[in-house]
């Protein structure tokens, strides 16, 4: 096992904010906020008589629940961070000692407090966030070691599991078989996304025994693989629209698919280098490819009603 080495000038007892704020990793809590607010906006109704409530529930789903989660996973993670990413706040010494699993402790127990006020549909979704959040890194399940089970919980947990909790908190009641649907296939097409992140860290994987789809597959493999997830899922999204009547949403989400096809060429010759390009693209389209399918069940509940 690699150990932590701690440079000299990092070896305050006591972690600074700056350092807390980037062990939350700021920039990972778009995609359950994004898909959180996609859920409120799906089930129809005025937002403006529950902005405030659907605010709460997109700041559970990002700074605290997705925080928390990224916590968690730089602590048990800290020995590959090592080597892969020596800079990061754990093996850097900018979290020094046990600080970083104070952090994840914390974050989880203030997110279930929170989710309280909100409803027992918060709160439900709350605790099976939390769980997978520590499942997903921590001993014994630590269901990261194998991409395929660690990139569907972590999938589910960031674009599903928030998109229905949303919707269900609207509603008070469970959503429809439609909203499931959509958020269902979104949370699977999320695998793809989530390999996109591990061709950054394949070193430190195999050396740590770290089985993600670029180590089981190779880099080909694996981008062959994201891509085909991703593809299917979103065709799944447009037959649906299609057969729902939505024929404008489904061009629409038809459409951005297309051009992250293109894209996807160009990232298919060179997964190494054109991971984190391709994930600046192809995920800022297909997040777009999720609100239009928000507002198209939208459109569909308030046909209904």
């Amino acid at each position: 096992m690699v150990e932590q080495t701690v440079p000299k000038q990092f070896t305050s007892q006591t972690p600074k904010l700056g350092a807390i704020v980037e062990l939350l990793k700021p920039i990972t809590w778009f995609p359950p906020m994004w898909a959180y607010a996609c859920g409120a906006i799906s089930v129809g109704g005025a937002l403006s008589d529950r902005w405030l409530y659907v605010l709460a529930g997109i700041f559970l789903a990002g700074p605290m629940v997705c925080g928390g989660s990224q916590a968690i996973n730089d602590w048990f993670d800290r020995h590959v961070d090592a080597i892969n990413e020596p800079d990061r706040v754990i093996p850097s010494g900018r979290m020094p000692g046990q600080w970083g699993l104070y952090v994840a402790i914390a974050m989880t127990i203030i997110s279930l407090i929170f989710a309280s006020f909100l409803g027992v549909w918060v709160l439900g979704a709350t605790v099976i966030g939390v769980f997978f959040a520590w499942a997903y890194s921590a001993p014994p399940l630590r269901m990261k070691l194998n991409g395929w089970w660690g990139n569907l919980a972590v999938g589910l947990s960031y674009e599903t599991l928030p998109w229905i909790t949303a919707a269900a908190a609207a509603l008070g009641a469970a959503p429809s078989g439609q909203t499931m649907a959509i958020a269902g296939l979104y949370g699977i097409g999320a695998h793809g996304i989530m390999t996109l992140n591990d061709f950054k860290a394949i070193k430190g994987d195999v050396e740590m025994g770290v089985r993600t789809l670029p180590v089981q597959l190779g880099v080909g493999g694996a981008a062959m693989v994201a891509c085909a997830v991703m593809v299917l899922s979103q065709l799944g999204v447009v037959a649906v629209l299609f057969w729902w009547g939505l024929s404008t949403h489904a061009m629409i989400v038809a459409s951005l698919l297309v051009i992250q096809c293109i894209c996807m060429i160009r990232f298919l010759r060179d997964p190494e280098q054109f991971a984190i390009w391709y994930s600046a693209i192809g995920v800022g389209l297909y997040v777009s490819g999720m609100m239009t399918s928000a507002f198209g069940l939208r459109a569909l509940a308030m046909m209904n009603s």
